[in-house]
């Protein structure tokens, strides 16, 4: 049945196995053929980062009873052929990225959660679509057309019980959970089903005898209270639909051209980050390029593991399309602003936009590299355009992939 209303309709998307997927469809297009989602199969094995875990699972290695954050050595245990593949960060930011881009398609109040999940407010497309469920179909067959990847998509009226139905049988799936719904669907689940609901307080609501989603949600919440404090309360309300909080888009500050990328995992390497930057600069650049667009201002927004959000911005001498001199003034930005927490979501945004050619006032360093005849004197704005301009060149002509900036590459001798 579908809900027909003036009420708030919210979704819930989630790539299914988002690492796993991603490394499949890169192995693909990279001549593989063998599709990792269709065998025994896990992604992890960076030690530096994950200690060694699983990050992600087949379905087929789902039957040999292996799971998400154990060991590398436990699941080859359980799986002897098990295919371990490492994971590529940079490539799951890049196509959570595309994802977000596809999703915006429909509607700009989005709120990312993680680098393969967000929230959508169906409210501003209800007009297009005879029903939320035609609309989430319509959502989840684009996603996997033009990305490759499929995702689930779960439907209601707040926002905890859109999460909880996009866990509902997977994957490819479109699932509704509405707060009329809910005595049906979600009261005969665990209590460990239940969204927040962590194995210290599912053992200490096991022993009060709750077992069930229903069980909790008819306890006195006062009991629940008094064992779990204010988080019992928040389980009470969740297990009974009761979610007043709405879908938070990010708001771009700096109205022009710019790219976020919300990070595989927190990062608090300035190396890492300067990557992220280098990338985000090349693609900002290159969309100011395409457009035939300058920016006078260029800004940053940094969101930390906390969700505290910071931007800051500055005015440069001269419009630039350039990706050094907007990366510069990143990592310029980045620097007096960071305070060495760890980061989530990384961010460039330019503004104050002109037309390529309009005229410019030359300064001073213009002035000066004009007259150095030294070789390793800083390259002049001029020759930063044309070699950009170079590089756009044969990208276009031999894909974007063909030429890779030296510091993006590994260097297996970094300590």
């Amino acid at each position: 049945m579908s809900e027909r209303n003036n009420n708030k309709i919210i979704f819930h998307i989630d790539v299914n196995s988002a690492f796993l997927s991603w490394t499949a469809i890169k192995m693909l297009k990279e001549g593989s053929r063998v599709d990792l989602r269709e065998i025994p199969s896990i992604i992890g094995g960076d030690e530096s980062k994950r200690h060694g875990i699983v990050l992600a699972k087949s379905i087929p290695a789902k039957q040999y009873h292996i799971h998400t954050a154990e060991t590398i050595a436990s699941a080859q245990a359980k799986c002897p052929n098990l295919e371990i593949v490492a994971p590529d960060y940079y490539y799951y930011g890049e196509q959570s990225e595309k994802l977000m881009e596809l999703l915006r398609d429909f509607t700009p109040v989005i709120e990312q959660v993680s680098v393969d999940e967000c929230y959508m407010d169906f409210s501003g497309i209800q007009n297009s679509f005879d029903s939320p469920e035609e609309a989430a179909y319509a959502i989840k067959d684009k996603v996997k057309n033009e990305l490759g990847f499929t995702v689930n998509i779960g439907v209601s009226d707040v926002k905890v019980l859109a999460k909880m139905a996009s866990d509902f049988q997977k994957p490819d799936r479109v699932h509704t959970l509405y707060r009329r719904e809910i005595e049906q669907k979600m009261w005969p689940l665990p209590v460990g089903d239940l969204f927040f609901a962590g194995k210290s307080s599912v053992d200490t609501l096991n022993k009060l005898g709750i077992m069930t989603i229903g069980d909790l949600a008819k306890s006195p919440v006062e009991v629940l209270e008094s064992h779990l404090k204010s988080h019992g309360r928040t389980l009470w309300e969740f297990a009974n639909g009761i979610d007043d909080s709405e879908v938070d888009p990010e708001v771009e500050e700096l109205k022009g051209v710019g790219n976020s990328v919300t990070l595989p995992y927190d990062y608090k390497d300035i190396r890492e980050i300067e990557k992220v930057f280098l990338k985000l600069a090349d693609k900002v650049s290159g969309r100011l390029r395409y457009s035939n667009q300058t920016a006078k201002t260029v800004g940053i927004e940094i969101k930390y593991n906390d969700f505290s959000r910071i931007t800051r911005q500055m005015t440069v001498d001269r419009p630039t399309d350039s990706s050094r001199e907007i990366y510069e003034c990143s990592i310029k930005l980045f620097g007096d602003a960071w305070d060495k927490k760890s980061v989530r979501l990384l961010g460039i945004r330019t503004a104050n936009l002109g037309e390529d050619g309009d005229p410019e006032q030359m300064s001073i360093m213009d002035m000066m590299s004009e007259g150095q005849e030294n070789s390793l004197a800083k390259p002049s704005h001029d020759k930063l355009k044309k070699l950009d301009r170079a590089l756009d060149e044969i990208k276009e002509k031999f894909g974007r992939d063909t030429i890779t900036r030296a510091s993006l590459l590994e260097n297996d001798d970094d300590e």
